[in-house]
């Protein structure tokens, strides 16, 4: 299984784009399985941040990826620092 790691919105529109590909699946395809114009999917891949969470949770499930979220291994230094982030939500 391959895994790929997202640091920054940037990154969203190339995999995004590459699942698609993976999954022998066009915009047009893509597109009709989301209930969305093949316009709304091709701006999805150019502009991946502004696509809403469930909306992307939607199309990753259409090209077959999952989300997984986990911590980022920390120095001793880091985790006072990630800690008061997590504290201030």
């Amino acid at each position: 299984m391959d895994e790929f790691t997202v640091r920054t919105t940037e990154q969203l529109p190339q995999l995004l784009k590459a699942f698609r590909k993976t999954a022998k699946l066009t915009q047009s395809d893509v597109a009709l399985r989301l209930g969305v114009t093949q316009q709304t999917v091709s701006a999805m891949e150019r502009n991946a941040e502004s696509v809403s969470a469930e909306r992307l949770m939607k199309l990753m499930s259409i090209l077959g990826a999952e989300l997984v979220l986990r911590l980022r291994p920390t120095s001793s230094s880091d985790v006072s620092t990630d800690t008061h982030a997590v504290d201030s939500w």
